[in-house]
């Protein structure tokens, strides 16, 4: 990275204007609490206007019509967060390296396909009958089962293990400690009470350009497959059950759960921690809002929120009777004690 790039040149690439001294430096990006001297900012809505105002960052991105005080020079683009994504990569680290090879302690299949330039780290595992493709990387400690199938540039990061039969396409990053194609939760009750296991048979499959968190876990189908499609990003700590399907290019965010065979339309998204029923349909352009609860299936291009999760507006105004409880009790109680009164003067 160079030694610090100049607001004008900052400027130029984004199509911004620079409202202050063009000249100066920027050396390093920060949010506007945490900025210093030297560092970029931005600044997204009049919620942060105090903290813009605060700010020892240097410069800040704001939109065209931002006209609260601003202690740094400000950069006025289209869409502040969007340009900050931007020019991210111009103060990035350079990225590490993975060179083409295989490390001696990995241990591969003899029938294991490796296309050209793969790398595969220490103490890898890759069973027989796998296909990995073209520049993909298995960093150390992965596990690749049997008949597995890896595309191009597929980036497998530490002790993601892959199992038997699962499809994975080209681009796809999965993060540290993440299973893809375990068991699906299925048992049989037997008249006593007892489980017993349910085969599961099926596999998982996942298109091209998916973005998979930490310790995320996607269960085989019992039968067929779960599918994630292209373009799908989701968050760590994630659980996705048997034969679900999620659509191209939803989203899924921390914490969240999704129970077998239910189907997320494309471009859906899933807020953190929200719980997801069997057996349902979640719209295409859905949001399930955090913490929500969902029993029976969403609309497309809806918003649902709560437990159980209802549509926004309807779960908003029920939020607020809820809020309004305690002072209803207090009335009720007083009218209560001045009708006792009442009729201990009159008479019942």
């Amino acid at each position: 990275m160079p030694e610090g790039i100049s607001v004008s040149e900052i400027a130029g690439r984004l199509g911004g204007e620079v409202e202050g001294d063009g000249d100066v430096l920027i050396t390093g990006l920060s949010a506007l609490r945490e900025a210093g001297p030297g560092d970029l900012s931005f600044v997204v809505s009049a919620k942060f206007a105090a903290d813009a105002a605060a700010t020892q960052a240097t410069a800040v991105l704001v939109s065209p019509e931002w006209d609260k005080p601003c202690s740094a020079i400000m950069i006025r683009v289209k869409n502040p967060d969007e340009a900050f994504t931007s020019i991210t990569p111009a103060f990035a680290p350079p990225p590490v390296e993975r060179k083409p090879g295989i490390h001696p302690s990995a241990v591969l299949a003899p029938d294991v396909e490796c296309g050209p330039d793969v790398h595969i780290g220490p103490h890898c595992v890759v069973d027989s009958g796998a296909r990995i493709g073209a520049r993909s990387v298995l960093m150390a400690g992965c596990y690749v089962g049997q008949g597995v199938e890896l595309g191009e540039e597929v980036m497998l990061y530490p002790h993601v293990s892959v199992r038997e039969y699962s499809r994975i396409g080209n681009r796809v990053l999965i993060h540290d400690g993440t299973v893809v194609g375990s068991d699906g939760f299925g048992y049989v009750v037997d008249d006593k009470g007892v489980r017993t296991k349910v085969p599961q048979v099926g596999i998982v499959e996942i298109g091209n350009d998916v973005e998979i968190g930490a310790n995320v876990t996607i269960d085989r189908a019992r039968f067929g497959k779960t599918r994630i499609g292209n373009g799908v990003k989701i968050d760590n700590l994630v659980q996705i059950a048997h034969n679900v399907v999620l659509g191209d290019h939803a989203v899924v965010v921390a914490q969240v759960g999704i129970s077998g065979s239910t189907e997320v339309g494309p471009h859906a998204i899933l807020a953190g921690q929200a719980g997801i029923a069997g057996h349902l349909k979640i719209g295409a352009g859905a949001v399930v809002l955090a913490q929500s609860g969902v029993w029976k299936d969403v609309e497309s291009k809806t918003q649902v929120f709560g437990y159980p999760a209802l549509p926004q507006r309807q779960a908003m105004s029920l939020q607020r009777a809820y809020m309004k409880l305690p002072r209803l009790q207090q009335k009720i109680a007083a009218l209560e004690q001045r009708l006792k009164e009442i009729e201990d003067t009159h008479g019942a």
